[in-house]
């Protein structure tokens, strides 16, 4: 009688649900803005970081204590935030109009007790378990501040109540965020459909960019689908690796068709830069001595015009179509920082370039942090003065004609970190401004502190980086047999700085790096030249247990936080020192035992990944950890997927309590070959191989 009663309680609030936001702007709540992360004390804002359409507002107002805002332009473009250095979690009003939405803030620390996880739902109501006492607790839907009002605080954690403003909606989302005097708790995303939160994996799609799962392709180096527009340079002082293979777009296209990107689980392609490059050699290696061609596409002549050994424009357009027929997104790599010094823009406008030389007399190549905003990546490929707005703007429309005039879904961006602010900025409010109705994910490239790379992850700049700090960490920890706690450590730190449900790409490797399988392999060292090894030996894979440890890797980024990067041929394990010998062609087919093994897990873990919504918008909790095993849950309403690490070389039986706000952890079940126990005290004994790794799901 008394479960009725409460039934019929919940039903007679839910009929009482009401519109609350019903004047805000629109543009100002398509896309969850990402928080503002600052260290409580001075903060110098850019409004377009959190709303790239807008160059101003009416005004910015808070109501949180210790905090004051002052306006340092007169539309509120820019302002100064400061406060009195306590952690708290609160937002910021921007006004317009006479409506508003908000910018959360969050300062202070991340401890490892402040816990959130969402515990599941009760008629447009999510149930919040808090593993500490929360103090300020923000809740967002899309970008309004929920009232008091809509959270009911527990003894254990706290409810939300869905707005009725959801219901209209396809896709929105529930956001919380949380703060006590010790610091701020990971935030909760709840995606949901129509008002309810999404409860299935299949109501996803490639449009859903937490649910992504990246590929990384060369194109001259993925699939030749057109053999009459191969143009390889055939010359002596160009050595074969360094030359034209023949890839192109019609390749992809073919592949697309054939289900390759379908049956390995891929919603999103990476490609390499179309844009023309020179028809010569340049550059000059000296042991072994050979030129270069343009194979990768990163030294640009025209901006605009699409190289013609890739393809047509026809080409391009068939295999976009081609692609999201297929449910698949793709991205474009972009290169801004630079063109190659025969470029017919750089003929007409030579004070484009930064200075080749500093004032001491040095020549300004390749000082990556020294001079990371103006140094050149090589004699030919002079970097652009982006600090000028005419340069900038013009190059901003470059990148732009890409989405405008082709179906592209984004953009990889190339050499972040040598670009200044204001070129993001611009590019961002363009694109926001010019293509409203489009999403548009963007991902770049740079290498450096986790601060460095944040500082351009902004809703008005670009929506991920690589997380190579996490990267370089498991290539130490995995291939050396190093403290998983260390692993462990820089995910945390990366929840931290970017969010607990960024979308920063975890990679199992790149066209910069060796292969991480030869590394594991012990068939190239890190500690050497790893280009001049490719030049000098024929690199493999080494020791066979290079395709367990790349299996580890891949477990790790098909289970964590972030979006898992792919880079062509890594799901079947290519070996390969540094770069070219890291681009060497595709194989589609006449792979070994081995490789097939590797592949077939690939093609396990991506399918999981994509099924299972605690692996998407899970938050994490670590369950064990010592040098050799880390185990953890993602916890989504309640659902629960467990993730085990064995970086040992010998079995471990591994003993794990579940969390007690998990609801059906007796469903869980291994999916690679593990023994699993229930014990009857409610933990579960899981053995896993050695250098292996287990995946429990219901």
């Amino acid at each position: 009688m008394k479960k009725l009663w409460l039934l019929l309680l919940f039903a007679g609030l839910a009929s009482c649900r009401q519109a609350i936001f019903t004047d805000v702007p629109a543009d100002g709540n398509r896309q969850p803005v990402y928080p503002l992360r600052w260290n409580g004390v001075q903060q110098h804002v850019f409004l377009t970081d959190y709303y790239p359409q807008w160059t101003g507002a009416d005004s910015v107002t808070t109501d949180q204590a210790g905090v004051s805002l002052a306006a340092t332009a007169p539309d509120w473009s820019e302002f100064d935030l400061t406060g009195d250095g306590a952690a708290a979690a609160g937002t910021l009003s921007v006004w317009r109009n006479g409506s508003c939405v908000s910018i959360v803030t969050l300062s202070g620390a991340y401890p490892a007790a402040n816990r959130l996880f969402s515990t599941g739902t009760a008629v447009h109501t999510v149930s919040v378990a808090a593993t500490a006492a929360p103090q300020q607790i923000v809740a967002l839907w899309q970008n309004c501040r929920l009232p008091e009002s809509s959270i009911t605080r527990h003894e254990k954690g706290f409810s939300v109540e869905i707005p009725k403003d959801a219901d209209a909606v396809g896709r929105s989302f529930l956001r919380i965020y949380a703060a006590n005097a010790t610091g701020c708790f990971n935030d909760l995303l709840i995606p949901l459909a129509g008002g309810e939160p999404v409860a299935s994996a299949e109501l996803l799609d490639r449009h859903d960019t937490q649910a992504q799962v990246l590929y990384s392709l060369m194109i001259d180096r993925f699939a030749n689908g057109n053999p009459a527009n191969d143009r390889p340079l055939n010359r002596p002082d160009v050595l074969p690796k360094v030359d034209y293979y023949g890839g192109d777009i019609k390749g992809i296209t073919e592949k697309i068709r054939d289900g390759f990107f379908n049956n390995l689980g891929i919603t999103t392609i990476w490609i390499s830069p179309i844009t023309q490059n020179p028809y010569d050699a340049w550059g000059l290696n000296q042991d072994p001595v050979t030129r270069f061609s343009g194979y990768h596409g990163y030294w640009p002549l025209y901006v605009t015009s699409i190289d013609t050994r890739f393809g047509t424009d026809a080409e391009l357009r068939e295999m976009l179509a081609t692609a999201h027929e297929h449910g698949l997104n793709v991205i474009l790599d972009y290169v801004a920082n630079h063109l190659h010094i025969e470029s017919p823009i750089l003929k007409q406008h030579p004070d484009w370039t930064t200075p080749m030389y500093l004032p001491d007399g040095r020549r300004n190549l390749e000082l990556w942090d020294e001079q990371r905003l103006t140094t050149w990546f090589d004699v030919h490929i002079p970097t652009l003065d982006l600090e000028r707005m005419d340069i900038c703007d013009v190059m901003t429309d470059s990148a732009l004609y890409w989405v405008g005039e082709y179906d592209f879904d984004g953009f990889r961006h190339d050499a972040c970190k040598h670009i200044p602010e204001n070129y993001w900025r611009m590019l961002c409010h363009k694109m926001k401004s010019r293509f409203p109705e489009r999403q548009l994910w963007q991902i770049g490239e740079t290498y450096g502190s986790p601060e460095l790379i944040g500082s351009y992850v902004k809703t008005g700049m670009i929506d991920a980086q690589f997380d190579f700090n996490f990267y370089h960490t498991a290539i130490d920890v995995l291939s050396q047999n190093d403290d998983m706690a260390k692993i462990a450590n820089v995910i945390d730190e990366s929840a931290a700085w970017y969010g607990a449900h960024h979308t920063m790409g975890n990679i199992t490797g790149n066209h910069d790096k060796p292969r991480f399988i030869s590394i594991a392999g012990g068939a190239v060292s890190p500690a050497e030249d790893t280009k001049l090894a490719g030049w000098k030996r024929d690199i493999g894979v080494g020791d066979p247990v290079g395709y367990r440890k790349l299996s580890l890797l891949e477990a790790l980024i098909c289970t964590i936080p972030g979006v898992p990067c792919f880079y062509q041929g890594d799901e079947y394990g290519v070996p390969g020192a540094n770069d070219p010998d890291n681009r060497r062609m595709m194989a589609f087919d006449g792979y070994s035992p081995e490789e097939q093994e590797q592949l077939h897990r690939a093609e396990k873990l991506i399918a999981l990944r994509r099924s299972t919504l605690p692996l998407l918008y899970g938050d994490m909790t670590t369950l064990q950890l010592d040098h050799d095993v880390w185990a953890f849950a993602r916890i989504y309403l309640g659902e629960c997927a467990v993730t085990i690490i064995n970086n040992g070389a010998e079995p471990r039986t591994v003993e794990l309590t579940l969390p007690a706000c998990a609801a059906g952890t007796e469903q869980l079940q291994p999916h690679f070959g593990s023994e699993m126990q229930r014990n009857a005290d409610g933990t579960l004994s899981v053995t896993v191989a050695g250098n292996g790794f287990e995946i429990l799901t219901k």
